[in-house]
């Protein structure tokens, strides 16, 4: 059994342009004759490795603890592409994904976005959850309509992952997310198991 580990480290992570950078604050320290150690977090739902719920576009949209644990977990095909991800592109994903028993969730390593047109290929499909290395799934310019089509079809978003070392093919994903109530989002530790 081969685990990777497809998670950002938190504090050193990508940040989307104008979201807040996470940050530690010691608490307690037993180098200073507490107790323990406590650290308090303070960090924006989307910092590093986490998922959209449809409510982060979506003001009727579910929420992260609306969501059940299976859109999160179960086989996922992992896959590679340079540049925009188009509709022919997103056709040839899933062909080679469902080939494999693994059509329900998608990632995709690599500098790519996800356009329009291939965002209604993947919702039209009813994949449960799609997964980039960006920080956003649709351009970052305008993130928006990528975000409406898939969230809009409860596609699960997990955006942020790093694919660099995973070779293409078929794994079991487990990307459970904090369980916050009433998020539109939420970071995750996102692994791949290769059985």
């Amino acid at each position: 059994m081969m685990i990777y580990d497809i998670s950002q480290e938190v504090f050193s992570c990508k940040v989307f342009p104008g979201d807040p950078s996470p940050e530690a604050e010691r608490m307690l320290s037993i180098e200073k004759g507490d107790v323990c150690n406590l650290t308090k977090i303070s960090m924006c739902a989307h910092n590093g490795t986490h998922v959209d719920a449809p409510y982060h576009f979506l003001d009727e949209g579910r929420t992260l603890d609306q969501i059940p644990p299976e859109a999160f977990v179960g086989d996922c095909f992992v896959t590679h592409h340079e540049g925009d991800v188009n509709a022919e592109n997103a056709r040839e994903i899933l062909a080679k994904a469902c080939a494999l028993q693994a059509g329900e969730r998608i990632l995709i390593g690599g500098k790519a976005t996800v356009t329009e047109e291939a965002a209604k290929i993947f919702a039209e499909a009813g994949i449960k959850l799609i997964g980039n290395e960006s920080q956003t799934v649709g351009p970052e310019d305008g993130p928006m309509a990528v975000h409406l089509i898939l969230l809009g079809a409860e596609v699960v978003l997990l955006e942020g992952i790093v694919l660099k070392n995973v070779p293409e093919g078929k794994y079991l994903l487990n990307a459970a997310p904090l369980n916050l109530a009433g998020a539109d989002g939420a970071p995750c530790r996102a692994i791949l198991i290769k059985i």
